[in-house]
């Protein structure tokens, strides 16, 4: 359901476990790394976050 999500083009907004926490990411996909299960989202700054697959808990 996650890959479905990614589908899309522009700039999605992810909601996502950090330490315990929710945290909110917004911007474009800028990698897909399916052997580390992570996401890669470039915001508005061009800063890179990186996200754990398993601790997506929802996108727009």
């Amino acid at each position: 359901m996650i890959l479905k999500s990614l589908k899309k083009n522009g700039i999605m907004t992810i909601t996502y476990f950090k330490d315990g926490f929710l945290e909110t990411c917004k911007g474009n996909m800028y990698r897909l790394n399916l052997n580390e299960q992570t996401l890669s989202i470039k915001d508005n700054n061009q800063k890179i976050f990186s996200i754990r697959l398993s601790h997506i808990k929802e996108i727009h």
